[in-house]
């Protein structure tokens, strides 16, 4: 999997994160926009003290309209981060590529960024998974060095990773 993602360069990277932030915040931003309007409709007025259907709507207008925020924060992080070169020797911080091999030989990709931990971004035959130093496996990644093992999760149900390579 590792050589499928050879191509993707991290500059190529952050930019399809960028085009995936401003997308999301296009959907949300008119989301809560189509939300408020329903919210605030003659028809959505109660008919009685017990009818909340402009209430639900305004809620889901606020909850997208906070969501859309939090986009926007990400987008200004993303566009502003500067990427840091890395090699074998330099411990994990924000911007490594890290690939991960856990104990049946299977590869991860994980990109470490600011924002928008989870997202998944297709690369080659794999993906990329975008994860923060808030996440567990993001704050066991910070300070390692290639070759290094790491365990996520619950002891009973804890994954061991070794750190195959950092870019």
């Amino acid at each position: 999997m590792a050589t499928d993602i050879a191509a993707m360069t991290k500059q190529q990277l952050l930019q399809t994160i960028i085009a995936t932030l401003e997308t999301d915040l296009a959907l949300f931003t008119s989301a809560a926009r189509t939300a408020h309007v329903a919210a605030t409709h003659v028809e959505c007025q109660p008919d009685n003290k017990y009818d909340t259907t402009a209430l639900e709507a305004s809620y889901i207008a606020q909850g997208q309209a906070n969501r859309a925020q939090e986009i926007r924060q990400a987008l200004e992080v993303y566009r502003a981060l500067a990427l840091q070169p890395f090699d074998q020797g330099t411990p994990i911080r924000l911007t490594a590529l890290v690939t991960l091999e856990d104990e049946q030989g299977r590869q991860r990709l994980v990109f470490l960024g600011p924002w928008a931990g989870g997202m998944k971004i297709p690369a080659g035959e794999g993906e990329v998974v975008v994860v923060t130093p808030n996440s567990p496996l993001g704050r066991g990644l910070l300070g390692r060095l290639c070759g290094d093992e790491l365990q996520v999760g619950e002891i009973n149900a804890a994954i061991t990773y070794t750190i195959v390579s950092v870019a």
